[in-house]
C-alpha cells in the first residue's frame, strides 16, 4: 500500500477552492474538500491510475462538472509513495503554480 503525502502548497489550493466556493455560496464547502481528500485514497492501492502528464507526473481526475477537480501528483516507486503536488478545479486554465509544469 503506497503512502500518500500532500505538499504544503496543497493547503493554499484548498484555501483558493474554499474562497471560490464561498464567493458563489456553495452549500457545505468543507464537504467538497473532504471529497477531494477521500479521492486520494484510491492512490494507496492504485498509484498509477492517474493519467500521465509531463515530467513523470500524473493527474487524478476527481468528480466532474462543478464538482470536478484534478490533483497533480508524482509516484516514486523506490519509496512507494505518492506526493500530491497541487489541486485545481477542472475548469481552471492550469495549476496555480507555474513551477509545477
Amino acid at each position: 500500500m503506497s503512502r500518500i503525502e500532500l505538499a504544503a502548497e496543497v493547503g493554499d489550493d484548498f484555501d483558493r477552492i474554499l474562497d471560490h466556493l464561498d464567493r458563489y455560496q456553495v452549500a457545505n464547502p468543507a464537504r467538497r474538500i473532504r471529497e477531494i481528500i477521500e479521492a486520494f485514497n484510491v492512490l494507496e492501492h492504485n498509484p498509477l491510475i492517474g493519467r500521465p502528464v509531463h515530467n513523470d507526473k500524473r493527474e487524478l481526475v476527481i468528480g466532474r462538472r462543478s464538482h470536478g477537480y484534478v490533483a497533480l501528483y508524482r509516484y516514486i516507486v523506490e519509496v512507494d509513495a505518492v506526493f500530491v503536488l497541487a489541486v485545481r478545479a477542472q475548469r481552471e486554465a492550469g495549476y496555480a503554480r507555474d513551477e509545477l509544469k
